[in-house]
């Protein structure tokens, strides 16, 4: 009695190189932001003196903003496959636009902070690790940005087309990644740790 194998005709690939190692970046990624959660949520409420997070607003507007920036590069990771170039550049300045208005609010909040509240990151226990965290989450975002800056300026000069496509899906897995980090700093900032 001989078995053939069910996937016998199917042929083997390796998997994407550009995927793999946007995955392998992002599991690191998401060690350092689990370092960073655990030493807020473990500082949460020890803070001697100085402000208390019950200093902070919801930025509501901001999450929504980029999580919303989440939708549009999809929007836009689906017109580059179709071959629609200027609906993808379309989707895609959207999404720099939301994560601009992201890092503008994230900017205004900290200015906020300190010039209203005298809260820094050197004030107390609470300031340092907030600042640590939420400040590790804005560099993902700039360094987003500029990514995202750098594919718009070569789709402007024609230079991105539908071949590009898997590259724009690799790219667009680390800015799903910062917004999927985002409300997870969110909730925990913002939500429980009030």
């Amino acid at each position: 009695m001989s078995t053939v194998p069910i996937f016998a005709d199917e042929k083997w690939q390796l998997p994407s190189r550009g995927k793999t190692a946007m995955l392998s970046l992002i599991i690191g990624e998401c060690g350092i932001f689990g370092i960073f959660l655990a030493a807020y949520i473990f500082y949460i409420g020890r803070s001697l003196y100085g402000p208390t997070p019950s200093i902070l607003e919801v930025p509501i507007f901001n999450t929504v903003c980029l999580l919303s920036s989440s939708l549009t590069i999809w929007m836009a990771e689906h017109a580059i496959e179709r071959g629609r170039m200027r609906a993808f550049g379309a989707w895609w300045g959207l999404t720099i636009v939301l994560g601009l208005i992201f890092i503008s609010g994230t900017l205004a909040e900290w200015r906020n902070l300190i010039t209203q509240h005298g809260f820094t990151i050197h004030t107390n226990l609470f300031g340092t690790t907030f600042y640590s965290l939420v400040g590790l989450h804005a560099t993902h975002v700039v360094i987003g940005l500029i990514g995202l800056s750098i594919i718009m300026l070569f789709t402007l000069l024609g230079k991105v087309n539908q071949s590009h496509s898997e590259r724009i899906q690799v790219f667009a897995l680390y800015w799903h990644f910062v917004d999927a980090v985002w409300v997870v700093v969110f909730i925990t900032v913002y939500i429980v740790g009030r």
